[in-house]
């Protein structure tokens, strides 16, 4: 298990009951999380403070606010600052346990001595994004919905970044992939977050495990002569590490890969399981 370090605007006070308690920055939300199998040591709802709660509703769910919460507000990591908002599903518009790959990333593009080209493919909001370009890396950003291309643009001025070394892209992720090839281009690392399932911006069907040792094999096809490394994410129930593993083992046979958890530590003294990570360097 690889825990996330570094927060200081993050927190997870208190799990149980298939819930989470968390602190992000001034404000305290209460949110589903189906790891959480445990029960509670006192009602999540007892604890002072609480600003929204998260409540599902049939198939989806809305925020129920105790508090007045912006519409926008912001977090920071590092010299990273992120611009969150509370969504659909349950979601803020970042992962913080992601603050393990982001400094194993940041660690290895500022130690290589060259300028790095990443190629961030699902990149959602850009916290990938953002970790690799204070780095010093040139990034290609893509995901399929323009809102978070937008999002991410916002928080690379937010962190004070130049917006100048980051190429977004709205589209779908293979067809992307397969027009770089077609065009000669090379990346020296690439990171993939792929979700279970999506949508293109024109209907494009993705489902994980139909699709991702394909997509691997085009990430091998794109990296440069002399690659730095290959992240790949996953927060898929029974997508384990060991299968992540093995997938980039045989499609990227010159790598060293590791596999983990990645997690939380929470006030209460237990990690969180927050996904999976396999981590592929050259």
């Amino acid at each position: 298990m690889l825990i996330a370090k570094g927060w200081t605007d993050y927190e997870v006070i208190a799990t149980g009951g298939g819930e989470k308690l968390e602190r992000w920055g001034d404000y305290v939300l209460l949110r589903p999380d189906p790891q959480v199998i445990w029960s509670a040591k006192k009602p999540l709802r007892s604890y002072g403070g609480i600003s929204a709660v998260y409540e599902r509703q049939g198939g989806g769910g809305s925020w129920k606010y105790y508090k007045p919460v912006p519409e926008n507000f912001s977090v920071s990591w590092g010299n990273l600052k992120f611009k969150l908002k509370l969504m659909g599903f349950k979601h803020t518009g970042l992962f913080p346990e992601q603050a393990v790959n982001w400094e194993r990333m940041g660690k290895l593009i500022k130690n290589s001595g060259r300028e790095i080209s990443v190629l961030n493919l699902f990149a959602y909001t850009g916290g990938a994004t953002l970790a690799c370009l204070d780095a010093g890396a040139k990034v290609c950003h893509v995901d399929s919905a323009k809102s978070m291309c937008e999002r991410a643009g916002e928080n690379i001025r937010l962190s004070g970044l130049d917006n100048t070394g980051v190429r977004f892209i709205i589209d779908d992720v293979f067809k992307f992939c397969e027009r770089e090839l077609r065009r000669g281009r090379k990346y020296d690392a690439i990171i993939l977050d792929p979700p279970s399932y999506g949508r293109g911006p024109n209907g494009e069907k993705w489902k994980i495990e139909d699709g991702l040792e394909q997509l691997c094999v085009l990430v091998g096809k794109l990296l440069s002569d002399n690659p730095l490394f290959v992240c790949l994410n996953s927060y898929t129930t029974g997508l384990q590490p060991t299968v992540m593993k093995n997938i980039l083992t045989l499609t990227l046979p010159k790598a060293e890969i590791e596999a983990d958890e990645i997690g939380l530590m929470t006030k209460e003294n237990i990690v969180l399981p927050q996904g999976c990570t396999a981590f592929a360097k050259f």
